[in-house]
Formats: C-alpha cells, structure tokens, sequence
C-alpha cells in the first residue's frame, strides 16, 4: 500500500464463510485485521491464512458477550483505531426453524440478543476507536424486509438490525453506516436453514465480496445495499 495509511477493519465472525471471505480479500489487499468467531480451532486456522499476507489479531469468543466485545475494542485500540467494523456474526436458531406461535421464546431472546444487540454493544464498545470517516457495515438478509414463512426469529431480529442501523446513521452523519444483504450464499448457515435440501446452486460467498469491499473503499452514503447487485452497478 505504498502511498497509503495503513487500514484496519474489525470483522466479527471470520472463522468461515462471508466473513472469512471478506477478511481473505482484505488481507491480500493489506489490511490489518482483528477477527472473531465462537469456535477457537476454526478461527486459528483462518489467522494462520490470513497471517500470511498481514497482521491478524484473532481473538475467540461470543459478540454477545461483554467480556469478548471488551477484548476487542482493546485490540482495535492497539492497533490504532478502527476504519471499518463488519458485524458479520449472527445466528440463525433452531433448525429446521419454527413457526413463531411455537418459537421458545428464551432461543428467540438469545437470537436477538446475538444478530440485533450485539452489534449495537459492540458499535458503543469501539466507539471511541473509531477513526474519523470509519464505516460500520452491518451484515443484513432479505429476510429482513420479506415474510418468509419459517424465518420469524431470524428474520425479525435482522429487521431490528436495520432499523438500528438507519437511526444510528441518521444520528451520526460523520459516520458510514450500511446495512449489505449479501443473497443466498452457500454457506453453513444456509444448510442449516434449509436442512434437507441441495443448496450447491446457490453462490459462494466469495460473489458477495466484491460489493462489500465496494461500501468499505468507495463513497457510497449510508443506507441499504444489496451486496451482488452493488458489484453489477458498479460494473456497470
């Protein structure tokens, strides 16, 4: 990056899928990188990838714990503050997943606590970490804004994440705050969500990275992006 301060961006949920992706493409991009993940082994072995083109500070643990957010904003802190914060983790519940007249509502609560609490704590936790111009980039669905018979917890806590989302944005205009849906991806998560079907149709997440880099480089206002459609716009 000659020419060039060097950047560092937070990504929660790195271990695997969107966030490994993203942090894979930042780090052949030179980024520093403070990363997460609740499974420990998982996430040593993404460090021990990504430490091979840049500095990796993998710290495991869950978003939604006090504790753990603590220990991030100190490594975002030694590391001289933050241009980017990726609220990539989240969890999907139960699966199959139920109807919400039948949801337990002590998963429902951890749900939200995780995918739409969480990543406020942790926007408040590296707050004062937070270099000037900083984008916060809050990892959204489509099942957000469409009623999908079956995704009510899910659903409804990404919906709370965006809504947070556009109020801190509103609140704070010197800030970048997005919300990116990246599609359906082929992921762990997304099997999980659908357990008895062939999801190897659908893209890998590595698709989705392309507009997620373009919110995290670009000049684009605050707001709601669709991952995969940002990347053809910007082809275009």
């Amino acid at each position: 990056m000659i020419g060039q301060e060097p950047r560092t961006a937070l990504i929660t949920g790195a271990s695997r899928g969107l966030g490994l992706a993203l942090a894979r493409a930042l780090a052949r991009d030179g980024w520093t990188l403070i990363v997460d993940a609740r499974g420990g082994e998982a996430l040593e072995d993404a460090r021990a990838e990504l430490s091979k083109s840049t500095d990796v500070t993998a710290i495991p643990g869950d978003v939604a714990d006090e504790e753990h957010r603590k220990a991030l904003a100190d490594a975002a802190k030694a590391a001289g503050g933050l241009d980017v914060l990726v609220n990539n983790a989240s969890i999907l519940g139960p699966s199959p997943q139920p109807e919400l007249l039948e949801y337990p509502l002590d998963v429902l609560a951890r749900i939200y606590a995780t995918n739409a609490l969480a990543p406020l704590a942790l926007i408040q936790a590296v707050g004062d970490g937070l270099k000037p111009g900083a984008r916060i980039v809050n990892v959204t669905s489509d099942a957000a804004v469409q009623p999908y018979p079956g995704w009510g917890g899910y659903g409804s806590s990404k919906a709370a994440l965006e809504q947070l989302s556009a109020i801190l944005a509103a609140e704070n205009p010197e800030l970048r705050v997005y919300r990116i849906d990246p599609g359906d991806m082929r992921t762990q998560m997304h099997q999980e969500a659908f357990p008895d079907e062939d999801i190897s149709d659908r893209p890998l997440p590595e698709e989705s990275v392309p507009g997620l880099v373009e919110l995290l480089t670009g000049d684009l206002p605050s707001g709601r992006y669709e991952a995969r459609s940002l990347t053809h716009a910007s082809k275009g």
